[in-house]
């Protein structure tokens, strides 16, 4: 998911150096949503692995 932000926060980028408004304030609206889902699902995730006691993959 941090992946997809990434890759709207470059359309955002390219968008906006061309010129296109629009465009460039979707796909950043879209890349800051994305971006706010990820660190909520890894604050979760986070927290689930701290009650589980858990302190890393095992290999």
């Amino acid at each position: 998911m941090l992946r997809w932000a990434a890759i709207f926060f470059v359309v955002a980028i390219l968008a906006a150096a061309f010129g296109y408004g629009g465009i460039a304030g979707d796909a950043s609206s879209i890349a800051q949503i994305l971006f706010a889902v990820f660190l909520l699902l890894f604050g979760v995730t986070l927290v689930a692995g701290a009650v589980r006691g858990q302190s890393g993959p095992r290999l």
